[in-house]
């Protein structure tokens, strides 16, 4: 299986789309991951996105939710996320065909892609708050969404080896940068990006604070800082 260590003949990514929004291609598969692109960070508007394959959301809120609807109702993309939340698309009128609800726990297969919806400890209003693990040939990808600190990060660690780990570093409402070193060494992945920081003042932890601490604790990883538009080719 290839990997992010091993060439590839179509390059996979992870872009950045400013706070926790991520434009992601792995197996040739174009995912969306809490799409808010609306957010004052963001290099790109729900309608630059003609050809989308997935829109992951971890919760409902606002600043995650974002502008899936909208990008849903212009595209043919499937949409993944919690039971109750897929089911608010099917209200709005995604069909039951593109609206796939799951819960924590068992893989997600779909077009060759794996989607396990994981723990978070945060709040939402419609369903469980999660994480996802995205799992292809190409690489495994973890975005933990909104979280705080849970010693189980191991075993998403364990089970799943992700090699590429998408975390919050922000504080107020998830982990701030100690926190997420020490989500960094649970996991254990071999690349990390930050997200979920400085779109607001509240969220004010640094990828600065955040790499110091890695640094701290000696850990085996890469920490890549993007820029909003910016992306990690793997």
């Amino acid at each position: 299986m290839k990997t992010i260590l091993d060439g590839c003949k179509d390059m996979g990514y992870v872009k950045w789309l400013g706070h926790s929004a991520f434009e992601i291609v792995l197996d040739n598969k174009k995912i969306l991951v809490d799409p808010w692109l609306t957010n004052p960070l963001s290099p790109v508007k729900p309608e630059d996105y003609k050809d989308v394959d997935f829109i992951v959301v971890t919760h409902d809120h606002g600043d995650h939710l974002g502008d899936a609807l909208t990008i849903l109702k212009r595209t043919n993309a499937k949409f993944i996320g919690i039971y109750e939340l897929a089911q608010y698309m099917i209200e709005n009128g995604i069909s039951e065909e593109r609206s796939i609800g799951g819960n924590i726990g068992g893989p997600i297969k779909i077009n060759g892609i794996k989607f396990i919806l994981t723990q978070a400890t945060h709040s939402s209003n419609r369903g469980a708050p999660t994480g996802v693990v995205i799992k292809g040939e190409e690489a495994t990808i973890y975005h933990a969404g909104d979280t705080g600190l849970f010693y189980d990060m191991a075993l998403i660690g364990e089970l799943y080896k992700p090699d590429i780990a998408l975390l919050p570093i922000g504080g107020h409402f998830t982990m701030g940068p100690y926190e997420a070193a020490k989500a960094v060494e649970l996991i254990k992945p071999k690349v990390v990006i930050p997200m979920h920081y400085k779109t607001f003042p509240v969220i004010g932890g640094s990828p600065e604070e955040f790499l110091n601490y890695v640094k701290e604790k000696k850990l085996d990883v890469k920490v890549v800082v993007l820029k909003p538009g910016e992306k990690y080719e793997f």
